[in-house]
């Protein structure tokens, strides 16, 4: 591809006790892009976004970031390497307002004795959080009522422009449109867009063929712990991607799919 590769997986295989979740599975994403990782349930998906973010470690296989092999220890490596991941649950406190979930666990404490005393800078943490806000174009009803107190879309806004934030090189979502509406569903695609065009790349989890047709560059589609297909934008289609994910195409070739053809 002409798209210079910022994470890559080949080979992954990843076993708990018996069984095999991951089979050899491969995965690219380029700088800039935004890739849906798309399959059934039990396809291997999170098992794959879970060692690409250090969460598991691979059995075998290899994982390169930004043309260099890496062994991603943890979460936190992996943050450390400009990636934040966007959980179907968000992860964010429901009695803290958008600034405190902002920064949460990254807290700036304020300059000279105060600092050396613990006290967190809240002016500093609302006016970066406005700052970040706008330059995702997100509009919240209230910065400083709890996150409780939005819709789904703002809350799901809040926490991808946190991931944002943070990572200065790839996003990771996992299924942010799947408890909205289709106005909030919406809003939050042209948030993805947003996070392409500040040059960072989006890994998106997603069961919804219309979403990921609207936004994504590139569909790679999980079977049996396999990277099965990998469609173009130019390739993609309702369709072909639905034949994809129950197994009726495929574009590339491999010995778990000739074991179970």
């Amino acid at each position: 591809m002409a798209t210079p590769m910022l994470l890559e997986a080949r080979g992954i295989t990843k076993r708990f006790g018996g069984i095999e979740a991951l089979r050899g599975a491969n995965f690219a994403i380029g700088k800039g892009e935004v890739v849906a990782l798309m399959g059934d349930n039990g396809a291997g998906k999170s098992t794959l976004v879970k060692t690409l973010c250090g969460v598991y470690q691979p059995d075998e296989g290899q994982i390169l970031f930004d043309g260099e092999p890496v062994t991603l220890t943890s979460p936190r490596h992996a943050q450390a390497l400009g990636m934040e991941t966007v959980y179907q649950d968000l992860a964010m406190a429901p009695d803290l307002d958008a600034a405190d979930n902002m920064f949460l666990g990254r807290e700036p404490l304020r300059a000279g004795f105060l600092g050396r005393l613990g006290i967190v800078d809240r002016a500093l943490m609302r006016e970066r959080t406005r700052e970040a806000l706008a330059s995702m174009q997100v509009n919240l009803k209230s910065t400083t009522a709890p996150i409780a107190t939005l819709s789904g879309g703002q809350r799901q806004s809040v926490a991808v422009v946190r991931a944002v934030t943070w990572a200065h090189k790839l996003v990771v979502m996992d299924e942010p449109t799947a408890a909205l509406g289709v106005t909030q569903g919406k809003a939050v695609l042209d948030l993805i867009r947003r996070v392409r065009d500040s040059g960072r790349a989006v890994i998106l989890i997603s069961h919804s063929v219309p979403d990921v047709m609207e936004v994504a560059d590139r569909v790679e589609v999980l079977r049996l712990g396999q990277r099965t297909a990998r469609l173009t934008r130019e390739e993609m289609s309702m369709e072909r991607i639905v034949a994809a994910i129950i197994g009726a195409y495929s574009n590339e070739t491999n010995k778990a799919n000739e074991d179970h053809s």
